[in-house]
């Protein structure tokens, strides 16, 4: 019985192993066919003879995506969110996580169910906007930062996290004369390596590829992040034939798509570098971060 269970078992595995493998190979490939575009001259784009490989190998669309000073905007734009709106997030959810997570709090139960309904319902489209107007926000950067402060779904993955602190450690901590404040970021952040790494990443993926929200906030084409600047090159038919834009002058001499595809590249790869260096922490945070209350 327990030979059969384990062949079972083995040709379970083999099965989810192949079908994970053939999903990989589905999703990777789209990745690799825009690479190799990037790579390939104008000729080889326009006469449809790039599949996954590069065809008369260049690095002419790269050449022309540095030199527009356009993408180079808004990819500081989008540094300036993903790092500062990153720390900013970090700091507000686990200064509402970590009270949240304390047994002692008056009130606890009902905030949780607060932040709990706004993951079940949330806010509509024109108050948001209304909200953000009335702040003086509109077509600011910070309309990018603010009002994303705190996701619930990350707050409860932090507090779960917070909650595995020994609870005689915060106490020790309050004899010695340390303050809540202090025991947050002095005890129990540095603690949490994992959880913020974990979270990290994802404000930080969230930020990167903000766009809903600078559709609706941003009208200054100066403050567009690198995904409104995309839709841009890629979608908008008079961005691409207007003379007086920077990418017209760059397409003139070399394949549109092929810069459309190296922009594509320029926008996603730093992103994805970010990842190994945090993959350890990012599995560790959610194994440590699936305690119950």
């Amino acid at each position: 019985m327990a030979i059969k269970e384990s062949r079972a078992r083995k040709a379970f595995l083999r099965t989810n192993m192949f079908i994970l493998v053939l999903v990989s190979i589905i999703m990777i490939l789209p990745f690799i066919h825009v690479l190799a575009q990037s790579f390939s001259s104008s000729g080889a784009i326009d006469q449809g003879k790039v599949s996954f490989l590069p065809v008369e190998f260049t690095l002419d669309n790269y050449n022309f995506v540095f030199q527009d000073g356009s993408i180079w905007r808004s990819f500081g734009v989008t540094i300036f969110i993903t790092v500062f709106g990153t720390l900013f997030n970090l700091i507000a959810t686990a200064s509402l996580a970590y009270p949240l997570s304390r047994k002692e709090l008056l009130g606890r139960k009902f905030l949780l169910f607060m932040v709990l309904f706004t993951m079940i319902f949330s806010a509509p489209l024109i108050p948001t906007f209304l909200v953000v107007q009335n702040l003086g926000l509109l077509n600011t950067i910070w309309a990018l930062i603010f009002p994303t402060a705190i996701s619930a779904f990350n707050l409860f993955v932090m507090r779960s996290f917070f909650m595995q602190i020994p609870q005689e450690l915060i106490e020790s901590s309050r004899m010695d004369g340390l303050g809540e404040l202090r025991i947050l970021f002095q005890i129990v952040l540095p603690l949490s390596k994992p959880a913020m790494a974990t979270l990290g990443i994802f404000y930080a993926v969230f930020h990167w590829n903000t766009y809903f929200n600078a559709l609706m906030f941003i009208e200054d084409r100066s403050l567009y992040p690198l995904q409104i600047k995309l839709r841009e090159m890629i979608v908008d038919e008079n961005f691409t034939s207007d003379p007086t834009s920077d990418f017209y002058t760059t397409m003139l001499s070399s394949s549109p798509e092929g810069i459309k595809m190296a922009t594509i590249i320029v926008a996603t790869v730093p992103i994805l570098l970010i990842y190994p260096f945090l993959q350890r922490h990012f599995i560790k945070g959610f194994m440590l971060g699936s305690l119950k209350d």
